[in-house]
């Protein structure tokens, strides 16, 4: 293979049969079940990057449904979004994620960044429950719950909340373990149609493992949960901040 074939093919490894397809990633039936708990102020100023700053301690704990999804497949996916801001602007740090699935795994870390790691998240309905529960290995590491569709909401303050801006810190090591790449991202929902969205009672449990650590950002106050069905494109964002660049 020829210095020339390899820059033209290489976009993903392995080189011969990339783990993933290229761009755009359309999901249609995307389903998710969020929600929004106060934590502690200190467990996250541990843990959100400058220059991202947050006013009020609190979290979203996502669980997502993904039956399809174009290159990727079928799966599902969990973790932590905390809602920031940057230069003034609102958004969502995406701080952990937690799949089932290696093509989205291997495509999320390499192109946007996006922290994956790999578990076996479930979402479903228990009769009048929506259920999401998510294990590291044989560990439950959380549990949330839902009132199956208890009430509407308005679609269009979901959509404006959904097409926001979402941040995430690729890093990408040089082969003496140094960063190469140590960027910050800003991707966005794009092509969006919000099909249903409602709230109800809800409650989340989050415990302690040493690898998958989403209880350091302890649970200490229930605000609200939101269960949106969606299709949409998964945009490939931009770079707004290069942490080596000085």
């Amino acid at each position: 293979m020829k210095q020339d074939e390899v820059r033209g093919r290489a976009f993903a490894m392995p080189l011969t049969s990339p783990s993933y397809p290229p761009g755009p990633y359309r999901f249609i039936n995307r389903e998710f079940l969020v929600i929004a708990y106060r934590t502690d102020r200190e467990a996250l100023e541990a843990v959100v990057p400058e220059p991202l700053a947050f006013a009020d301690p609190i979290v979203k704990f996502e669980f997502i449904r993904m039956p399809d999804s174009t290159g990727f497949g079928d799966y599902t996916e969990s973790g932590q979004v905390i809602p920031v801001t940057f230069k003034g602007q609102a958004g969502g740090y995406v701080h952990s994620m937690y799949l089932d699935d290696e093509s989205p795994i291997a495509g999320g870390r390499e192109i946007w960044g996006f922290p994956k790691k790999l578990a076996a998240p479930v979402m479903r309905v228990e009769k009048d429950t929506l259920l999401g529960t998510l294990d590291y290995g044989s560990v439950r590491i959380a549990t949330g719950s839902m009132g199956y569709k208890h009430k509407a909401l308005d679609l269009d303050a979901v959509r404006k909340t959904l097409l926001s801006a979402n941040y995430i810190l690729k890093i990408i090591p040089h082969v003496d373990c140094t960063p190469r790449i140590c960027e910050l991202v800003d991707y966005r929902i794009e092509d969006l149609t919000v099909k249903g969205a409602w709230t109800g009672p809800a409650s989340l449990e989050l415990f302690h493992h040493a690898l998958a650590p989403v209880a350091a950002l302890p649970v200490r106050e229930v605000i609200s949960a939101t269960h949106i069905l969606t299709d949409l494109t998964l945009g490939l964002g931009k770079v707004v901040h290069d942490y080596l660049a000085n």
